[in-house]
């Protein structure tokens, strides 16, 4: 039950839409990590992948409607938040399924034939943080509790860097053609910046409890 917050007056309209935008999170990053595990036998997860995406516009549209519904503040338990707080949330959440989205496409675009080793640990990186994002979403209320996730969030977005370093080195020091190297960048770019939204999650999350709790 996201923020834990249903029993204090929180809209509960709002709350099952960031719930489903949480899940829907977590389904891309799974998806893109076992469509990278067996690249590229199970290509078709590309499409599920592609209906993750249209989901997320979906929800974050019906969020940012519902948000205008309620004026510049909306109700979200004993203390209040901005509009904005939950809109930037909303668009983080799906900023994390657009970059999934984006590296699952490029890997047709490129007519990859198989995943680096470091795109696959990139992945596992994802849905860890992913996962991590939907623990905190849940823990908001609690302070204590919250604080653990956003440091492991944190701590995974750390491990993301220094897997695309070894990647990026790796590609450049091994002799591999150019073209290769440049499509290889895009996909690795996508998988990090997938890995930073989820980091953005947990720095919106962080001031949203600072706010519930002043």
């Amino acid at each position: 039950m996201i923020f834990g917050l249903r029993s204090r007056g929180a809209d509960p309209v709002l709350l099952a839409l960031l719930e489903e935008s949480g899940r829907n999170v977590e389904r891309a990053s799974l998806l893109l990590r076992d469509l990278l595990a067996d690249f590229p036998d199970r290509a078709e997860l590309a499409r599920e992948l592609l209906v993750c995406e249209q989901a997320g516009d979906r929800i974050t549209h019906d969020i940012i409607h519902r948000l205008g519904r309620g004026g510049p503040r909306r109700r979200l338990g004993q203390g209040r938040l901005a509009s904005g707080d939950v809109y930037d949330l909303a668009r983080a959440l799906d900023d994390i399924v657009d970059f999934a989205e984006e590296a699952a496409d490029a890997l047709g675009v490129y007519g990859v034939e198989a995943p680096m080793e470091q795109a696959q640990q990139q992945a596992g990186v994802l849905v860890e943080a992913s996962r991590e994002v939907g623990r905190a979403l849940a823990t908001l209320p609690d302070a204590e509790g919250l604080a653990h996730h956003l440091i492991e969030i944190h701590r995974l977005e750390n491990d993301g860097d220094r897997i695309i370093r070894d990647a990026i080195g790796a590609l450049f020091h091994s002799g591999t053609d150019p073209m290769v190297v440049i499509r290889w960048k895009d996909i690795l770019g996508s998988l990090e910046q997938a890995i930073d939204s989820c980091e953005e999650v947990a720095h919106l999350l962080e001031g949203m409890s600072l706010r519930l709790h002043r």
